[in-house]
């Protein structure tokens, strides 16, 4: 037998996580008292794992996080606000699942982008597709697209993302263009995705900040209802990696 055009073969037929454990059969001893059907059921884990692996990374790819954040790093040091019970449900990626929203707030410098694409990194683990935009620049794009006739194709982008993350909301003013295209955003969420929003200032002065009462209630209702809050606290966590912390 051909055992290089076997594996050649499977190449061909884009099995290559079977192609590879093929060929390491093929040069370990190891396998040589095993069964066919051990040795085939080995070689098909072996081609789930792989896709598996090329789906994490190009969700990954796709997801433009700011920072790839492992969650096993979390920092549940006394003071920062940090609940372990609560993160270890988020990191079950249930929420996502269930469209849940998750809202996270606190001072400058206090991890949320962090923790935010630690979340982000765990959900690509498990095959769910992530996007991490600013929300300024986001809604500067869309107004372009309003412009250029891309909006619809944004929107539809958006709204396939089963987690969508939004950084630095509140930070610049919203024009009343950034209001409604954020509140269609969210709408098309609803039900379909989940959404993390990361803000300086806490939830409860969010409605003042949108600045339009009647969207601000209809933006909030989309986001708070049912939500998980991470209000974090204590000093930045720049200045504990300053002084040697993590």
């Amino acid at each position: 037998m051909n055992h290089n055009h076997t594996v050649a073969q499977l190449h061909g037929l884009r099995l290559t996580g079977m192609a590879e454990a093929f060929a390491q059969q093929l040069t370990d001893t190891v396998y040589a008292g095993l069964s066919f059907e051990q040795r085939l059921q080995m070689m098909v884990e072996a081609e789930i794992a792989h896709r598996d692996s090329q789906r994490y990374r190009r969700i990954l790819k796709n997801a433009k996080l700011k920072v790839i954040a492992a969650p096993e790093d979390l920092d549940y040091r006394q003071g920062r606000g940090l609940d372990k019970a609560v993160m270890a449900d988020l990191l079950t990626c249930a929420w996502v699942g269930a469209h849940r929203n998750v809202l996270i707030t606190g001072a400058t410098g206090t991890g949320k982008t962090w923790i935010a694409c630690a979340l982000g990194v765990q959900v690509a683990r498990q095959g769910i597709t992530v996007v991490y935009r600013r929300t300024a620049r986001l809604l500067e794009e869309m107004a372009v697209g309003h412009e250029d006739g891309t909006i619809r194709r944004q929107r539809n982008q958006l709204a396939k993302a089963q987690l969508l993350i939004l950084d630095d909301f509140g930070l610049t003013a919203l024009t009343n263009r950034g209001r409604s295209d954020l509140l269609e955003v969210l709408d098309d969420r609803v039900g379909t995705g989940a959404t993390i929003i990361l803000g300086q200032m806490p939830v409860k002065e969010w409605h003042g900040i949108i600045n339009d009462p009647a969207l601000a209630d209809a933006i909030l209702d989309r986001l708070v209802h049912s939500s998980v809050k991470l209000d974090l606290k204590g000093e930045s966590m720049r200045r504990v990696k300053s002084r040697g912390g993590q």
